[in-house]
């Protein structure tokens, strides 16, 4: 993401996983306490999905702006991450062993916790949430972008879920985010003229996530 990014492998269930990490430039620089950890899921795997996906590096750089250190993965089969893609499944498993492993860093364990995916990783990310609370943990947050309602059966999310969208997204119908926003009540953000990408849209999907904090 930028020449700060760390990139390492970690052990996961099916082998090893590749991570990035990237820190606010005061914890970087002066050893600041983070005002919590972020993990940051990426698209879907099959059509090209990687951590390094523009709209996953806008949710990592925007979430490091606001002081949180944060996590990307790649999910199985891509970069150096191994294993097989598990159409969501081992996917979970390898998120939470990111988890795991971001709880485990010096002084990181009792952080607060915000959870962003963009499309498929909207759909694994919902998943994980749903593990998570089960077992009593808390989430401070979470960010979902072009949520993969239409493709996958996303679980249902907290209330203080940001969900954006946009406008004219022919990859993941608005109305499918709609129609799995409804149940839940949760208010879905639009980005007027967006498509699935976000092209030339994505510092306005930064705003939104910067205002929506302040």
């Amino acid at each position: 993401m930028n020449v700060h990014t760390q990139n390492f492998l970690i052990d996961g269930p099916v082998g090893k996983i590749e991570v990035a990490l990237d820190l606010p430039d005061a914890v970087r620089e002066a050893g600041a306490a983070p005002r919590g950890i972020a993990l940051v899921a990426h698209p879907h795997p099959l059509f090209g999905g990687t951590m390094d996906n523009k709209v996953a590096q806008t949710l990592a750089r925007t979430l490091v702006q606001l002081d949180y250190v944060t996590y990307r993965s790649n999910f199985r089969g891509v970069g150096q991450t191994q294993g097989e893609h598990d159409n969501g499944h081992g996917e979970r498993d390898d998120l939470l062993a990111v988890l795991d492993h971001m709880r485990a860093q010096p002084g990181y364990a009792d952080l607060p916790l915000v959870l962003a995916g963009f499309s498929f990783g909207t759909f694994v990310l919902s998943h994980v949430v749903q593990q998570l609370r089960e077992a009593g943990k808390e989430i401070e947050r979470v960010v979902f972008v072009g949520t993969a309602a239409s493709r996958w059966e996303v679980a249902r999310v907290p209330e203080n879920t940001l969900v954006i969208h946009g406008e004219t997204d022919d990859t993941v119908p608005i109305q499918s985010v709609y129609d799995w926003a409804r149940p839940q009540e949760l208010p879905v953000v639009v980005i007027p003229g967006a498509e699935h990408f976000l092209h030339r849209k994505l510092h306005i999907l930064k705003r939104i996530i910067v205002d929506a904090w302040h």
